[in-house]
């Protein structure tokens, strides 16, 4: 009888150890989650800022055109489409950097993803292991049940004779 106890008492302790695995693994997929999340809207601000750079580079580009049609008729206005020339390279050179970070958010996020696909398997299989300790428990407790009634029968049978 204290042997039932005592492993019930270990079972339900097994039992708690695994539901707190599961909540700390529950808890770290939400962080996750929410890194993820973060990376996602910051992935769609610098996509954002992406279309505005390439909106200013149209317009520069637009603008450097016009500047050379206008320079074969002026001679005068090399010296705006220098300028327009440098600003197009600057706007390139921010486009660049803005593609680069881009990619390497996009392989955090990847990154991320993995981890989480991860957590989310860790979380499954603890979940399961709990699932499996539960039913022993049940297998365990239904056992004792019937244990009890054959040893009240005995007892019943004792007492009658």
């Amino acid at each position: 009888m204290d042997r039932i106890r005592e492993k019930l008492n270990s079972l339900r302790i097994e039992a708690d150890k695994s539901i707190e695995r599961a909540e700390a693994a529950e808890a770290a997929t939400k962080r996750l989650e929410q890194e993820n999340l973060t990376k996602e809207q910051e992935i769609a601000s610098l996509q954002h800022k992406l279309s505005l750079v390439e909106q200013d580079l149209e317009k520069a580009e637009a603008r450097l055109q016009e500047h050379k049609s206008s320079n074969a008729e002026h001679e005068g206005s090399r010296a705006n489409a220098d300028d327009l020339a440098r600003k197009v390279g600057l706007l390139e050179e921010e486009l660049d950097a803005a593609e680069k970070n881009l990619r390497e958010t996009t392989e955090k996020l990847r990154l991320v993803d993995v981890k989480a696909e991860h957590f989310e398997r860790q979380v499954q299989r603890v979940e399961q292991e709990r699932d499996a300790w539960e039913a022993r428990h049940e297998e365990a407790e239904q056992r004792f049940q019937a244990s009890k009634r054959e040893l009240e029968e005995v007892v019943a049978q004792m007492e009658s004779l």
